[in-house]
């Protein structure tokens, strides 16, 4: 008992340790910016943590702000980024009608065939077909984005996360965090600064302190505030856009996230039933028996 006590109190002085550097160095981006250059360790500040409705054990998707969020994805990310593993039909997981499925799905134009001629020709999507790309391949993508092509959105949430150091992944295995993928996106979106004094990106770039591969990216802004019209009264600011998108993005990435936690607590609870019965039986078993 003493050594799990001591061993608690280690990991806490090591965390408070660790915040207090990281406090200490956001006093100064211009030098972390320089020292992330030099060494090469990216992004130079870490997510915040969000509060998010599908985080914890028992956490579920908020579908108010799904909705939000595809709007936002049609509307702004959709004009570069492609989402090609989720199919239309998924959106009535959002609370969507499927006739308001099919009107959505209408909306796009996707290619198919080979027709009788061996041609291929392009017609209106249906709600079994999947989001379709902005571009005709990969490299007409690269081509239109400096040479770089836009990422697909179907898994970017789950891709795209940033380590969590010791001893904040110990916590994470009890708290279940696994959110690191929205965190990073709206980080992302919210986080283009002007760069500190001394410091140089490259032209055509924008810095961004929290973009895990450099400390500058070529995409530009992508949201600014009032620039997406909500219906259900939210608030129209970059912060609250940006919320909502990385939600759906988390959805798209793990539609079946709440049906994943609701069977992982009937087996926790199933192997605690279990655990008592078995111990209940030894008890039984060898309870006249001499040791």
């Amino acid at each position: 008992m003493k050594k799990l006590v001591t061993s608690i109190a280690l990991i806490a002085a090591m965390a408070g340790f660790s915040g207090q550097a990281i406090a200490a160095e956001g006093g100064d981006l211009a030098e972390m910016t320089h020292h992330a250059a030099q060494t090469g360790h990216y992004p130079i500040l870490k997510p915040e943590q969000m509060d998010w409705s599908f985080a914890g054990p028992f956490g579920k998707y908020d579908k108010g702000q799904l909705q939000r969020g595809l709007k936002v994805y049609t509307e702004v990310c959709a004009a570069c980024h492609s989402m090609s593993l989720v199919a239309f039909r998924t959106l009535e997981d959002l609370g969507y009608s499927e006739a308001q499925v099919k009107a959505f799905a209408a909306n796009y134009e996707v290619e198919d065939g080979p027709n009788a001629d061996g041609d291929m020709f392009t017609r209106t999507a249906v709600a079994s077909d999947h989001f379709p790309s902005p571009f005709p391949n990969k490299e007409a993508a690269a081509a239109a984005n400096g040479g770089a092509a836009p990422p697909d959105f179907s898994l970017i949430a789950k891709a795209r996360g940033v380590t969590r150091g010791f001893p904040t992944f110990v916590f994470d295995i009890f708290t279940q965090y696994q959110q690191g993928g929205p965190d990073y996106i709206h980080a992302l979106l919210t986080g283009y600064q002007d760069p500190p004094e001394g410091v140089e990106v490259a032209e055509g770039t924008y810095f961004n302190p929290y973009f895990i591969a450099g400390q500058s990216l070529a995409m530009a802004p992508p949201i600014s505030d009032g620039q997406v019209t909500y219906d259900d009264g939210a608030p129209e600011t970059m912060e609250q856009y940006s919320l909502d998108v990385s939600a759906f993005l988390m959805w798209a990435a793990e539609p079946h996230l709440e049906d994943r936690k609701r069977m992982g607590f009937m087996v926790m609870i199933f192997l605690a039933i279990f655990t008592a019965l078995i111990y209940l039986t030894k008890k039984s078993v060898y309870a006249n028996k001499e040791h």
